[in-house]
């Protein structure tokens, strides 16, 4: 954070207003431009795991790079050439969707986290508190698959967000979460773990797994 902020007296005769030195001007001028790279980055650089800090209030836990990409090429994979993609928490992963350049597929990010909405007309704002609140042009069974990342390990959170899955997926679910919560995973949508380990970019307590209900090439790897 911007510490205290120094002055200079101008040699003006502007009643000795006080003026900034500028040592503190150019201090100054860099912390706003980092704030703004926060808030509204821009370019390719916007797509950047990362360029959006997590934030563990609200239970943020950012993927590796190398599973954010694991994962975006199995999605890529089961939409096929024209599919429709839905992140629901999962915002690494549709970072990194949007990194590849590609344009044989289309992508909602579902997320709580307003500060997503730099992504535009792709962010849906979501709580799974309210599982079917969605926009009505989120027309039931419009995606081809449906990777999510419950933000709890709680069966409460996972029993919601399924509600949201099943009315997104026309079949195909990629559910990433703790190890913990195999049974109830399998028990409200039907999915079994896979061999496949994502990692986070900190080393989380909680042992995290990918589900699907699908023949997967996440479960061809250890």
């Amino acid at each position: 954070m911007l510490q205290v902020i120094g002055y200079e007296m101008s040699d003006s005769n502007d009643d000795d207003i006080p003026q900034l030195s500028s040592h503190t001007l150019a201090a100054l001028q860099e912390f706003y431009a980092e704030q703004k790279q926060q808030t509204d980055p821009g370019g390719d650089n916007k797509y950047s795991i990362g360029i959006i800090e997590e934030n563990w209030q609200l239970s943020q836990f950012w993927y590796s790079q190398e599973t954010a990409f694991r994962l975006a090429e199995e999605v890529i994979a089961v939409a096929g050439e024209g599919g429709r993609i839905a992140c629901v928490s999962a915002p690494s992963v549709y970072q990194k969707l949007r990194e590849l350049h590609r344009e044989d597929f289309s992508i909602c990010i579902f997320e709580y986290d307003k500060r997503f909405a730099i992504y535009g007309e792709e962010f849906i704002f979501y709580n799974y508190n309210n599982p079917l609140d969605l926009p009505e042009k989120i027309a039931a069974h419009s995606f081809d698959v449906v990777i999510a990342d419950p933000p709890y390990l709680s069966e409460e959170c996972l029993r919601k967000m399924s509600e949201t899955i099943k009315y997104l997926t026309q079949g195909k679910i990629l559910l990433c979460t703790g190890a913990i919560m195999e049974e109830a995973a399998a028990k409200l949508l039907g999915v079994k773990m896979c061999k496949f380990i994502p990692k986070h970019t900190r080393n989380l307590a909680n042992e995290f797994r990918c589900y699907v209900n699908y023949d997967s090439g996440l479960d061809s790897e250890i």
